[in-house]
Formats: C-alpha cells, sequence, structure tokens
C-alpha cells in the first residue's frame, strides 16, 4: 500500500480548526533531535509539552512497545493484564499512594480525581459538601468538567453552562483560602507549578497551608501532577520537594513518555468511594500503554537521574542568565527541574509567540506558556551538548527578533 502525500496546508483541508500547527511536519526523532519532510534538523526543547521525557525513539521504549504488540494490545476492563499491574504496583511504591486508576490522558485524571472527591463527600457527608476550589491561571484539561475547575475563563466562554459549585482564588494566597474553604468544601486543587498558567511555582507556605485547611474542613487535597510528575521537577513527583502529603495526585504527560497514558493516584480510604461501576475507560489501563509507562518508570526513577535533571536545570537557568545580560528581555525565570519559563519585560508583553517562531527558523522547537513567558520542557535525558546547542539558537532567535 502506497501511503499518500500530505503537507501543511491539508491540515487546513481536513481537520477541525482548534489547533493552529506550525509549518514545518516532523516527520523523524531520535533522543532531542527531530527532523522535518525537508530534511531540516531541530532541537526539542517542547517535549511534545512535557511528555517526551526519554526523548524520541528511545530504545526500551521502541523495544517493549514491539515486544507488547506481539502479546496482547487491547482486552477491554472486563479482564485484567499484567502490565497495568506491575504498573500501579510501581506507582504505589514510588508514591503516598494505596491504589490507581487508569485513563488515557490528563484531562481524564483529573475528571476520574474530581468526581471521587464529590463521591467521597458525598459517601460521608452528603450531596451539600460538593465546592471544588481551584486557583486562578490554573489548567486541568478540556472537558466540561476539567475546563470548568480550571482557572483560565478564556477556555470555558462559549461552552457554558458549565458544572457549578466550583470557586476559583488567587494562586498562592493563603489568607483567600481561608476565607473561602467550608464546610460545603469537597476539595483543593492546586498545580505545584502552573504550566500553562505562566510557569508559577507554589510557595512551600501556601501548599502546607492548603493541607491543613483541608484537613481542618474535612476537605481531600488533589496536586495535578499532570505536567510536573515523573521527574520532570527533579523529584519523581514534585509534592516530594514540598513534604507535604495530598489525598490525590494525577499523572500523565510523561507517565508514557509518548504513549498515551494517565493515572489517577489515591489512598486507600478514598478509592474505596469509586465501587463498582461507578466510573470506567475503555482504553484506560491498556497493556501497550502500560508495558510502555513502566519502562519509563524504571528509566526515570534512579537517584542518579533525578540529580542530573536538577544539574541540568542549573545549566538552563545560568545560560538563560547570559543571554539575558546581553539583550535584557526577560524579567524572571522560573519553574523546577526540566519545566522552566523565562517571563518577558513589559516591552515585549504579548509577543511570546515572535520569539517561538524565530527559534523554529533558527532550528530549535520550543513552547510558550501564555502570551508573556517561554517555556522549555525538554526530555529529561537530553545531553549537555544538545542544551548548550539549543540555547545558541535560542540566542540567535532573539537577536533576530530584536533586528526585526
Amino acid at each position: 500500500m502506497t501511503k499518500q502525500s500530505v503537507t501543511r496546508a491539508d491540515f487546513d483541508k481536513v481537520m477541525v480548526p482548534n489547533y493552529n500547527p506550525q509549518q514545518m511536519v516532523p516527520v523523524r526523532g531520535r533522543g532531542s533531535r527531530v527532523w522535518d519532510q525537508e530534511g531540516k534538523e531541530y532541537i526539542d526543547f517542547a517535549g511534545g509539552i512535557a511528555v517526551t521525557a526519554l526523548g524520541h525513539a528511545h530504545p526500551a521504549l521502541v523495544k517493549t512497545l514491539k515486544e507488547q504488540a506481539d502479546k496482547i494490545w487491547h482486552l477491554s476492563n472486563i479482564f485484567t493484564n499484567e502490565p497495568a499491574l506491575r504498573l500501579a504496583q510501581k506507582l504505589c511504591e514510588a508514591t503516598f499512594a494505596d491504589k490507581v486508576f487508569f485513563c488515557n490522558s490528563g484531562t481524564e485524571a483529573n475528571e476520574a480525581a474530581f468526581k471521587l472527591a464529590r463521591k467521597y463527600s458525598y459517601d460521608h457527608v452528603g450531596p451539600e459538601k460538593h465546592e471544588i476550589i481551584s486557583f486562578e491561571k490554573s489548567f486541568h484539561g478540556r472537558s466540561l468538567f476539567t475546563v470548568s475547575v480550571g482557572g483560565q475563563k478564556k477556555y470555558r466562554e462559549g461552552f457554558e453552562p458549565v458544572p457549578a459549585g466550583i470557586t476559583h482564588l488567587p494562586y498562592n494566597d493563603i489568607n483567600a483560602l481561608k476565607n473561602a474553604i467550608s464546610a460545603r468544601t469537597c476539595a483543593v486543587v492546586l498545580e505545584l507549578v502552573q504550566g500553562e498558567g505562566g510557569v508559577i511555582n507554589a510557595d512551600p507556605a501556601f501548599v502546607k497551608a492548603a493541607r491543613e485547611l483541608c484537613d481542618e474542613h474535612n476537605a481531600l487535597l488533589i496536586f495535578d501532577e499532570v505536567q510536573t510528575g515523573i521527574g520532570r521537577t527533579g523529584t519523581f513527583f514534585a509534592y516530594q520537594q514540598y513534604d507535604v502529603i495530598p489525598d490525590i495526585i494525577t499523572s500523565a504527560k510523561a507517565l508514557g513518555g509518548g504513549f498515551p497514558i494517565g493515572a489517577m493516584l489515591t489512598t486507600d480510604q478514598c478509592a474505596v468511594s469509586l465501587n463498582f461501576g461507578s466510573h470506567g475507560s475503555t482504553y484506560g489501563g491498556n497493556p501497550l500503554a502500560c508495558a510502555v509507562a513502566e519502562v519509563v518508570i524504571d528509566e526515570i526513577n534512579q537517584p542518579e537521574v533525578l540529580a542530573a535533571i536538577n544539574a541540568k536545570h542549573q545549566k538552563f537557568v545560568k545560560r538563560l542568565t547570559e543571554i539575558n545580560e546581553k539583550y535584557h528581555i526577560f524579567q524572571d525565570t522560573r519553574g523546577l527541574g526540566l519545566l522552566i519559563g523565562v517571563e518577558l519585560v513589559e516591552q515585549w508583553q504579548g509577543k511570546a509567540a515572535l520569539f517561538m517562531a524565530a527559534a523554529r527558523e533558527q532550528g530549535l522547537m520550543m513552547l510558550i506558556a501564555g502570551p508573556n513567558v517561554l517555556r522549555f520542557a525538554p526530555s529529561l535525558i537530553i545531553d549537555d551538548q544538545d542544551i548548550t546547542q539549543g540555547l545558541d539558537k535560542l540566542d540567535a532567535a532573539i537577536a533576530q527578533v530584536l533586528a526585526q
């Protein structure tokens, strides 16, 4: 069977216009390098939005996927399978959790977490205890429920009426949380680094206060670790740097290293409320995804790998500081591990996409986090040489934008 040739122009003909992808079409990747249809090479600082945590075509992942493909792909949850059980065991061993629910994405993991929080409170108190407290600029997914919990109004507009019983507060504001939380609150959900919101770190005192207030008001504490989990911040999950134990965490993105999978992790006490028939996912926990994710965990959750992530963070920050001394366009550098954001100075606010486009022309794939922040989420095992060359390309891209 011959494959039909396709170009970026075909996107506009056949795809729903909810995305506006860049003009180049990547066709091949290896490590932190990607090649497009024209054969042009790029260094990848985007990581599929913090997904390809082991880079492209990692030999152990490719080998595992091929081996599992020869065994069994899909069963449905009328049965279980070995890869799902092994993966669940490893996630529980590596975290506070006792139980795992598998799905296919971060949105689905958060949907499960929010449903569990409401069901838990319904079971223990009643339907009046249903309020979910979230924070401004947060992002928790694109389903109607998760986009409603997310703290960015632009993603909800046009989809109203949205689910009720959700309160949005300023992030890192302890007093606002103290004043809002009540007997009606069933859960508080937060990102330990707000990714889409601009790569903003949670204040440790705020996280500690959230735990204490949840305990005081019999509410569950949920950490959305879809973007920060699986080594991204230099610990296996970011909560391990905050010395605060949540009731639920959600994971996806890097968990599958590029293969779609999501997970919600929780305690025995909470898990009971998602009883038989209360929630489900046709593809959740499929053998292909779980086999790959198990290898991702084996590769990343090692002391030397996690320590190297923090060293790479320092390499990024040092060079970004040097670039800024030359051009004076960054006002702040934020993030943890290899989730890094630089906020543009006031003069360049609203123009982050210009720098992303120029970077692409220079042979660098990177991200933005809103219109004011450049975001980097490369492979967690990216070579130091690729970091150096990629930041050289960023330097050239900034010079290009300033010259224009």
